[in-house]
């Protein structure tokens, strides 16, 4: 199997690891010539100035399986070497080292090469890592203590014996997903923070998109250095022009590309040498149009991470930083909001421009923004790792049309949205391709999804910016209560009736309208009454002077009086005034809907924020590496302790007599086919059989009906039929979704779902949440099923469903749960190709 993968290092800087191969050989000498006589030393144990032709063959040619070494290669030459050694033919057991460049340690390439090595190793029947390393070596013993595993140290003989089982530790996850997030904020913090940007594609003309970018970088008092890169100008835009980045004698950070699509790999090359970690790609001509342009878009991928580079776009329109120690605009927009608190991205190019230009007529101060374009590599994942821990950002806006990699914005999401609110324009369909010919959450449901992750989806992006106004100017509300406070009893009641469609209450004693005739003064003192009663969580102010632009004085007079009550911080303010606009930094709506479904979004977040996030709890009898073995739904499952009620598929009457007579009297009988098995309202099962010549007669019958093919499965005791289901999501990655069993409920879509892994809280919200849940719990005298042995199923699935992404999809259909359990009569499992996910494995950039 042919191992590489692009990984980001410690410093944020791109890399290209692979496997090492025979023509390797001349690049390992002149690695091994670079390193100091003390690496040596420290990694042979003697001086070794040089490699015999003996041991360097030995080096480069392996078998990828008893031995296995990994290279890292920046810039074309070889920086770092990784192996391990299986000690003995079907050893559980490897020698494990590193060596790395001088010039390169300390970067983080030692973890990032252990992570690899074990992965590799697992595959192939190794179970654990052993190694020995001189005390003075402390990075080395660092890579290894700092690694997650559980570390065995030994010292003898003046070397420290190392040893640690490989396979995944909770810990190890948590160092490898920590690691994960700084590489990927410090890559992103340095195109954002730029010592220099060097433009390339700016005329000297004046004309063109690069001539444009580079005067909004020049005009907008960017702070570093602006180095024009021109064949011939001697100057551009009034700035000295040179013909390599390089030549300037100045740090630069970051490449602004704007040449013709063949050209971007040449200059992204000289923005390297330079010193850049990135590049913000404007020019067009790629994935967009066409396969011809999807080629050229992964050959410039590819070019820029052998060149250490990350990169924005293509067909970007750019990125920004209002931080007034930057002042970076390095986008087609020749005026950004103003600075604030609000980071934004926008996966579309077409709508950056408009979206910058929204976001600054509504006074929502960003503090940066980035258009990602084509998303061939930076993408909102990226972003949202930088924004987590940005000083300056206290709220997320993202523009998606796509989910590169659903299974790790997932995973981020719930993680960053306990920290800062973030709020998405995210499609609710299911489009057709990776989840769309399954079924699974319909649109509503997937807007629950995001609310249970903590991320607040709306549909437009009129609406991202009605929450993006609250979330960046007003406190989070402490409940659901609403004041409804204003001069007209016309949209005073539409702002009752709108709370209530949107699950808002009105608060005790409102609303309270002061009548059309009411002073602003008066107005004021109901707004400030309304802001300290208890009985009040947040207030939406309704307005509408009685002659429109007649009495100024008395308009700014309630103005003043609003923005009072608004910016005192206390509780979340919203308004609808009919005329004029709402004073700055005071959310103003020009519907009393629009508000109010902006205050609801909010409140559902503040909702989410109060209840504890729930855990992942420890689950008796699951065996991972049988499941990964496993070929049939049945064996599967049972690794996760899910038996399934076997039953035998037989084509005629002789072959359904010996099957009844092998599970046992009485017995049910089905039609064979997954879409009829579960349909007793269509006769296609026949149950409580207790006698042979039952069983020729339901076998007859159903034969007749449905075909030759039946099902013959032993009785067990009735309860209420469920229905457990695993589907990938475009959004979430793999979601579990639960319900009960009949045909209403699957006419009217009645499952809940969550994102796998389930917590205990997910899994027991999954059980009580249909609407045919009542069934569960007693219903009109019943006796209630064990729930809690539901909730311990819901969790295996979301397990298994998280731990093996060769499962596409898995449906368990009937579930009988009863007072003392439940019985699965029936799984079905589709298996995909491949058994990787996006977001498994060790750390690797991936395209997004």
């Amino acid at each position: 199997m042919k191992r590489s993968a692009d990984v980001l290092l410690s410093d944020g800087t791109a890399a290209h690891l692979r496997q090492i191969r025979p023509e390797d050989a001349p690049a390992i000498v002149d690695f091994h010539s670079r390193m100091s006589d003390r690496t040596r030393y420290l990694r042979y144990f003697s001086p070794y100035p040089r490699i015999p032709e003996r041991d360097l063959q030995r080096f480069v040619n392996v078998d990828h399986r008893d031995r296995e070494a990994f290279v890292t290669v920046a810039d074309g030459r070889i920086t770092a070497v990784g192996r391990y050694e299986r000690l003995g033919p079907g050893s559980p057991e490897a020698e494990v080292a590193f060596v790395v460049e001088d010039a390169h340690q300390g970067r983080g390439i030692g973890s990032m090469l252990l992570e690899h090595l074990a992965d590799a190793a697992r595959e192939n029947g190794i179970t654990r890592f052993v190694a020995e390393v001189l005390p003075e070596n402390s990075g080395m013993l660092r890579v290894f203590g700092d690694s997650g595993y559980q570390v065995q140290r030994r010292y003898a003989d003046g070397v420290v014996h190392l040893g640690f089982p490989i396979e995944p530790t909770e810990k190890s996850r948590e160092v490898q997903e920590s690691r994960e997030h700084v590489t990927e904020a410090r890559s992103i913090a340095r195109l954002l923070a730029p010592r220099g940007i060097a433009v390339y594609g700016a005329s000297a003309t004046g004309q063109g998109i690069g001539a444009h970018i580079l005067g909004n970088l020049r005009d907008g008092g960017y702070t570093g250095a602006i180095v024009p890169v021109h064949p011939s100008a001697e100057r551009v835009a009034g700035l000295t022009a040179y013909r390599a980045a390089s030549d300037a004698g100045v740090p630069i950070d970051l490449a602004v590309i704007a040449v013709p699509a063949s050209r971007v790999a040449e200059a992204g090359r000289d923005a390297a040498r330079a010193g850049a970690g990135g590049g913000v790609v404007v020019s067009a001509g790629f994935a967009e149009t066409g396969p011809e342009g999807a080629a050229r878009q992964r050959n410039l991928v590819e070019a820029a991470r052998a060149a250490g580079l990350r990169v924005v776009g293509p067909s970007s329109v750019g990125i920004a930083n209002t931080d007034p120690g930057v002042r970076l605009n390095a986008t087609l927009s020749p005026r950004l909001p103003v600075a604030g608190r609000v980071g934004f991205f926008s996966q579309s190019g077409a709508l950056g421009v408009a979206l910058l230009a929204e976001a600054d007529r509504r006074g929502l101060g960003l503090s940066s923004f980035v258009s990602a374009g084509n998303r061939a590599d930076v993408s909102g994942n990226d972003l949202l790792q930088y924004w987590q821990d940005d000083p300056g950002t206290d709220v997320v806006l993202l523009y998606l049309e796509t989910f590169g990699n659903p299974r790790k914005f997932a995973r981020l999401a719930r993680r960053i949205s306990r920290i800062k609110p973030v709020v998405a324009v995210a499609a609710a369909t299911r489009p057709p391709g990776l989840a769309g010919d399954l079924p699974g959450p319909d649109a509503h449901a997937v807007t629950a999804l995001f609310a249970r992750s903590g991320v607040i989806r709306v549909d437009t992006v009129q609406e991202l910016f009605d929450v993006g106004m609250i979330l960046a100017h007003q406190p989070l509300p402490a409940g659901r209560r609403v004041a409804v406070v204003g001069n007209s009893s016309a949209l005073a009641e539409l702002a009752v009736m709108a709370c209530r469609a949107a699950g808002l209450v009105v608060a005790d004693g409102y609303p309270r309208d002061m009548g059309p005739g009411a002073g602003a003064h008066d107005i004021a003192d109901a707004l400030a009454e309304a802001s300290v009663d208890d009985r009040v969580d947040a207030l939406l102010v309704v307005f509408a002077p009685p002659i429109p632009g007649q009495h100024a004085d008395e308009d700014a007079d309630f103005a003043a009086a609003l923005a009072s009550v608004a910016l005192a911080g206390e509780k979340p303010t919203v308004a609808t005034l009919v005329f004029g606009q709402a004073p700055p930094r005071v959310p103003g709506y020009p519907s009393v809907e629009e508000a109010v479904r902006a205050l609801s979004r909010v409140a559902d977040y503040a909702d989410w924020l109060r209840r504890p996030p729930g855990a992942l709890p420890e689950l008796p009898g699951v065996d991972p590496a049988a499941a990964e073995a496993a070929e049939t739904p049945a064996e599967l499952l049972a690794a996760y302790g899910i038996p399934v009620l076997p039953s035998l598929q037989v084509g005629d009457e002789d072959a359904a007599l010996a099957a009844a007579a092998e599970v046992g009297y009485p017995v049910a009988l089905k039609a064979a086919s997954v879409a009829l098995r579960h349909r007793i309202d269509l006769g296609a099962v026949r149950l409580a059989v207790t006698t042979e010549d039952g069983v020729r007669a339901a076998y007859r019958e159903l034969a007749g009906a449905f075909g030759p093919d039946v099902l013959v499965q032993t009785m067990v005791r009735p309860g209420v039929a469920c229905v457990v289901e695993v589907v990938e999501d475009p959004a979430f990655g793999p979601v579990v979704g639960f319900g009960l069993g009949g045909v209403a409920s699957e006419l009217l879509g009645d499952l809940a779902w969550r994102a796998a892994p389930l917590t205990d809280r997910a899994a027991a919200a999954l059980v009580d949440e249909p609407r045919a849940a009542p069934l569960l719990h007693g219903y009109r005298g019943a006796t209630p099923v064990d729930r809690a042995a539901l909730i311990d199923l819901l969790l295996r699935v979301g397990r298994l469903a998280d731990e093996h992404p060769r499962v596409r999809s898995l449906t368990l259909n009937p579930v009988l749960a009863r007072p003392d359990g439940w019985t699965v009569l029936h799984a079905a499992v589709e298996f995909r190709d491949s058994g990787a996910r996006p977001d498994t494995g060790p750390r690797r950039l991936r395209n997004a």
